[in-house]
């Protein structure tokens, strides 16, 4: 990617290194604070809500991403321990900067489409799209799957894809939108990639197919004429006739039947 090559170069100096582990550490203590004072209106000042936010509250553009999933005590520390992992691994994969684009392309298109909506928006999707991009990234990963069945991650992503589809589908139109741009990050750094996968697939199967049918044995022929090689291959509608005078099995096709030099046993062993 030579552009992000040239903002790295230029402006990477201002990324923000380790930046899942804020993002987990925020998470974990609104999660905590929910937790330990059920009528906190915390979640609420954090949440995505396209009015409050034209009417000053902008803050709402970017806190979204701090309200923790709702999910048990006990779910939500392996949740966001695996979000950890996932951030973590992309970030010593790409580099610091380019996992900063990749995330916050992420919140900008959903904040953008969310905004177009006038809807609200959570981080859900786009902590999905920082799973798909792990799994494409280390796709034999394995985790333990309810801490007993090993599962490759490359095979939870493809479940992960199925559930955006099937919202893209399905669901109202705000959540079409909001499964659509929160991907976005993830073809605009994969999207070549995938797009050369794809061709380099084609071309190996054409080249296969191709040394497969010359591989293939030559289908058997009855007739044969003996002066130009024409078989019933060749020409379906030609018919074939042998020549009584000709001194052998010689068989011509309608075209030299008359206009062939005829064989005689003393020439041919000649």
């Amino acid at each position: 990617m030579g552009i992000l090559n040239r903002l790295e170069r230029k402006f990477g100096r201002y990324a923000i290194r380790e930046l899942i582990v804020y993002i987990v550490g925020i998470n974990g203590l609104v999660y905590f604070l929910s937790y330990a004072y059920p009528r906190s209106s915390a979640i609420g000042l954090l949440a995505f809500d396209p009015y409050l936010i034209m009417h000053g509250q902008v803050w709402r553009l970017i806190t979204f991403i701090f309200i923790p999933p709702a999910t048990s005590i006990l779910w939500i520390f392996f949740i966001l321990y695996f979000y950890y992992i996932v951030g973590i691994g992309l970030e010593r994969e790409w580099g610091s900067f380019r996992f900063n684009i990749y995330y916050f392309v992420g919140v900008i298109a959903t904040a953008v489409a969310a905004l177009i909506m006038g809807q609200g928006t959570t981080a859900l999707y786009l902590n999905l799209s920082l799973f798909l991009a792990f799994a494409y990234v280390y796709p034999d990963y394995e985790i333990l799957l309810f801490f007993i069945l090993p599962v490759k991650v490359k095979y939870l992503a493809w479940l992960n894809w199925a559930f955006i589809g099937l919202t893209v589908i399905t669901a109202p139109i705000p959540a079409k939108v909001a499964a659509i741009v929160s991907v976005a990050n993830y073809f605009f750094f994969f999207g070549k990639d995938i797009a050369s996968n794809i061709e380099s697939r084609s071309s190996t199967y054409q080249r296969r197919m191709s040394r497969a049918v010359r591989s293939m044995p030559k289908k058997a022929t009855i007739h044969k004429c003996a002066v130009c090689g024409m078989t019933e291959n060749d020409d379906r509608t030609m018919d074939f006739r042998y020549c009584s005078t000709c001194e052998g099995d010689y068989e011509y096709c309608m075209k030299h039947l008359k206009a062939h030099e005829h064989v005689k046993k003393d020439k041919a062993e000649g």
